[in-house]
C-alpha cells in the first residue's frame, strides 16, 4: 500500500529461502484511532500503523485472507520461469510470503515496491535465510518510478486506491507494456458504485462490519476522517475501462463484498 511522505529511495536484494521461518508472533491489536483527537491527520502507513497492520487488514478488509491465498495460487498457476513478479504495494510482505510458500519448489524473481520505510523494514524482519537461488527484490520508492519489465504477473492490492488518479491510467498503461504474453494483473481495491442507491448500501453494509469487529463508532468515525482525499476509490466500471483501455482483453471479478473488489486481467 502507498502514501506519498518521506522515503529514500532504497534498494535491497534479498536471498531469502522457499522453506518461510516465520517469527511467531501475537498479533497487536488496533487501536490507532481509539482515542479522540483534537486534530485528524492524514492517514499514512507510518510505524505505529505498521506496528498493528494485520489486525487492521484482518478486522477492516473483508475476505482479505481469502483474495490473498488465492492470489498467491494464481500467480503460482501463471508465473513464466524466467520472468518476475511485481508487488507493488507490497506493505509488510503478507502476499509475497503467500507466494513463496506456492513458489517453494521453483526459482523465481520477484520485486516488492512499498512505500513505507516501516513496512519495508518489518517486511526485511520476516524473511528467513535461505540455500536456494530465489530471489526477492525489496524497494523502497513510489510505484509510478518503478520500471515493469519481463512480468508474467503484477499484484496490486489496495493500493491504486491511494494512488493519484491522474497516474493512474499511465500506471496501468505500463504494467501492460512491460508485461508478457499471457501474463495477468490482480488488482484488489475498494470501489465505490454509480448508483448513489447502492454506494449508500455498500457503505453502511461495511460499517457494520467492523462494528462487528470490534471498532467504537469513533474509531470508525476518526479512520474515515484521515482517510479523506488520501484514498479515493474508482468505481468498478472505471478499472475495467482503464485496464481495457491499456490494452488488456480478459478482463473479470472474481471475488467481490459489497464495497471491495478482487480483479483479474490477461494479456493475450
Amino acid at each position: 500500500m502507498e502514501v506519498r511522505h518521506s522515503c529514500t529511495s532504497a534498494l535491497n536484494i534479498i536471498k531469502r529461502t522457499k522453506k518461510i521461518i516465520l517469527r511467531k508472533e501475537k498479533m497487536k491489536k488496533d487501536h490507532v484511532f481509539a482515542d479522540k483527537k483534537i486534530r485528524i491527520k492524514p492517514f499514512e502507513f507510518n510505524k505505529e500503523v505498521t506496528n498493528v497492520f494485520d489486525d487492521m487488514l484482518n478486522r477492516s478488509v473483508p475476505f482479505y485472507l481469502e483474495s490473498i491465498k488465492r492470489q498467491a495460487q494464481l500467480t503460482a498457476e501463471y508465473y513464466q520461469q524466467g520472468s518476475r513478479i511485481y508487488d507493488l504495494g507490497c506493505s509488510h510482505g503478507n502476499v509475497g510470503m503467500l507466494i513463496l510458500d506456492q513458489l517453494k519448489s521453483r526459482e523465481f524473481s520477484m520485486v516488492a515496491v512499498d512505500s513505507s520505510i516501516p513496512m519495508i523494514e518489518k517486511y526485511l524482519k520476516r524473511l528467513g535465510r535461505n540455500d536456494n537461488t530465489s530471489q526477492i527484490e525489496l524497494v523502497c520508492g513510489f510505484l509510478e518510478d518503478i520500471q515493469i519489465k519481463n512480468a508474467s504477473v503484477v499484484l496490486i492490492n489496495l493500493t491504486l486506491q491511494f494512488l493519484d488518479i491522474k497516474k493512474r491510467d499511465d500506471l496501468i498503461k505500463k504494467i501492460y507494456q512491460g508485461m508478457n504474453s499471457n501474463g495477468i494483473l490482480l488488482l484488489t481495491e475498494k470501489t465505490i458504485h454509480t448508483s448513489k442507491v447502492l454506494d449508500n448500501l455498500q457503505t453502511k453494509f461495511y460499517k457494520t462490519f467492523k462494528l462487528e469487529n470490534g471498532y467504537s463508532r469513533l474509531e470508525i468515525s476518526q479512520k474515515r476522517d484521515a482517510l479523506e482525499k488520501v484514498l479515493v476509490p474508482d468505481t468498478i466500471e472505471t478499472h475495467k475501462n482503464r485496464i481495457l483501455n491499456a490494452g488488456f482483453t480478459l478482463f473479470d471479478v472474481w471475488l467481490k463484498w459489497f464495497n471491495f473488489a478482487s480483479m483479474i486481467a490477461i494479456k493475450e
